[in-house]
This record gives structure tokens, C-alpha cells and sequence, in this order.
């Protein structure tokens, strides 16, 4: 610890912590963000309340564990702050679970979200911990996911019809698969500091290599279900002035739509991540897109 004052509160057995005496928006010295990134490697999300970061202290807090990434590949950005996705109810809202864009060759590192606008009630970031997921599978399920990969792309099949659609709605879409990605992961991750074997799935996992979409679906639905076990997740309640760091590479997470419409703002900056690796140590390949202008490539 670095100093007397700071303290590390759990907040679930498998994932998540409080972080008490460090302010994200001080001036943090070597010491300080290499217990950050410590804790960070343990509990996977990181929550710090009461804190007064504008978007520039965001930034800069972020850049504190590496290169930033733009925005994201398809979707604006915050005029003026090209690091800085605004998340917001009006445009959408992402109550599926996923990791960040893991359809480029080398999605974020981390990820922090900023609460700008909190709804009275709901509105909650559910953060699930990968490493733990593959870590409650059966032997032999554990055994064939090592050998898996899978196709990751931003052209897929979302959860409401497109019948249901408004105007609006099929314009973010559009948006959102103005360059289509295709790349191929490990369904099995290697962390690349701590060594340990995560589920690199989610909502962005299409296809297993090798198999039909009809298996691929029924395969990847079973394995998303260890992810999502109640045991292996944080709950976040948003309030004002509230930061959230969480592994990217490690976790998955889902907003979930429960507020009744209500205003819901954050925003959010990620650290540019490596290309991921499976347990026989072949990293991932790009089939389609070229993310270059998004994030450099580690």
C-alpha cells in the first residue's frame, strides 16, 4: 500500500474492489499506479466514488496504464476529445453482454467509464470475471475450449428483430457496421501479465473455427453461461462522480435496461490492448478490417 490511507475493499468474493485513498484525479506517482494496476490484475474492476475528473483528468488517468485508443472504429466521439466515447441512453444501449471490441486484431487493454448523467434508480454495469468462468468448467469442457477459436466480428446478429427497429435505431446500426471486422481469438485467452486463462467470448463471438453457426451458437451459448453465473459477478450502481477501471482482457460486462428510459451518461476511454494468445501461444488473426486507425497494434 502507499500509504496508511489506502485501502482495497472487496466487493464480491471473485471480482471487484472499492479503492479508498487514491484519487484518480491527483497526480499519481509511479508507485501509486503500479499498485493500481496490482489491484487491478486481482479483482479485475476497479470502483472509486467521489471524484472530480472533467474529461480531460479522465484521460489522462487512463493514459496512466498506456496508450490510449481512439473512440471507437465506427462510432463517434465526444467533439473535441477523439479518446472519449460518449455511452448514452439516447444512443443506444448495450444490455448484451460483450467485451470491448474484440472484433479488431487487438481490443483494449482497460476500460474506464465516467458517470456523467445517473438515472434515479437502476441503470446498474454488470462486470463478470472470464477467468473464473473457465476456471468453474468441467474438466473435459475445459480441456476442448483450450483447442477453440473463435470468429469475432461487429456485423452480427442483434438480439431484437430488425422488424422492430426505428429509423433512428437502424441509422446507429448502420453506423456501428460502417467498416465490418472479421477476427479470429482463442476461446481460451492467456493473460499476458498474470498468466491466467480466461473465456474470450461474448457477444461479438459468432462462430467457432470449424463448426456450423447452429453448433457454434449452441457451443458458445454454454460457455457464455459460466461467464454469466451469478458467483462470477459485480453488480456497479452508478452514482455521481463515479469512476470504474475494469481488465478488458479478462472481463465482460452488461448494461442493463432497467430505468425506465430515464437520461443515462458516461463516458468512456480505453487503453490500447496486445494481441491476444491462447494457451499454445498462437495470437489471434485479423480476417477482415483494418482497425489501424482505431488503435496501433502491440
Amino acid at each position: 500500500m502507499t500509504a496508511i490511507s489506502t485501502d482495497v475493499r472487496k466487493l464480491t468474493g471473485r471480482i471487484g474492489a472499492e479503492i479508498i485513498g487514491i484519487d484518480p484525479a491527483g497526480d499519481l506517482d509511479a508507485t501509486q499506479v503500479a499498485f493500481l494496476a496490482d489491484a487491478l490484475h486481482e479483482h479485475k474492476a476497479l470502483v472509486f466514488r467521489g471524484v472530480d475528473l472533467d474529461d480531460e483528468g479522465q484521460q489522462r488517468f487512463a493514459a496512466r496504464f498506456g496508450e490510449l485508443t481512439k473512440a471507437h472504429p465506427t462510432v463517434p466521439a465526444v467533439e473535441g476529445a477523439p479518446a472519449i466515447l460518449p455511452v448514452d441512453s439516447e444512443r443506444g444501449r448495450a444490455n448484451h453482454w460483450h467485451t470491448d471490441v474484440t472484433f479488431v486484431l487487438n481490443p483494449p487493454k482497460a476500460s474506464t467509464l465516467r458517470s456523467l448523467v445517473v438515472p434515479p434508480y437502476g441503470g446498474e454495469t454488470l462486470i463478470a470475471n472470464t477467468a473464473a468462468a473457465y476456471r468453474d468448467l468441467p474438466a473435459p469442457l475445459r480441456a476442448f475450449a483450450d483447442t477453440l477459436r473463435a470468429v469475432h466480428t461487429n456485423d452480427y446478429d442483434y438480439v431484437q428483430p430488425p422488424e422492430t427497429l426505428d429509423e433512428q435505431e437502424k441509422e446507429r446500426r448502420a453506423q456501428f457496421v460502417s467498416r465490418k471486422y472479421r477476427t479470429v481469438h482463442p476461446v481460451v485467452r492467456v493473460h499476458p501479465v498474470t498468466g491466467e486463462r480466461g473465456l474470450f467470448i461474448g457477444g461479438f463471438a459468432q462462430r467457432i473455427e470449424g463448426l456450423s453457426v447452429t453448433e457454434s451458437r449452441d457451443l458458445l451459448r454454454l460457455l457464455q453461461s459460466y461467464v454469466t453465473r451469478p458467483e462470477n459477478i459485480v453488480r456497479v450502481t452508478w452514482e455521481p462522480n463515479q469512476l470504474v477501471l475494469f481488465d478488458n482482457r479478462v472481463t465482460q460486462h452488461y448494461a442493463i435496461d432497467n430505468y425506465d428510459g430515464l437520461p443515462r451518461r458516461l463516458n468512456r476511454v480505453t487503453v490500447a490492448g496486445d494481441v491476444p494468445a491462447g494457451i499454445d501461444g498462437r495470437a489471434s488473426e485479423s480476417l477482415e478490417g483494418d482497425a489501424s486507425h482505431y488503435t496501433s497494434v502491440a
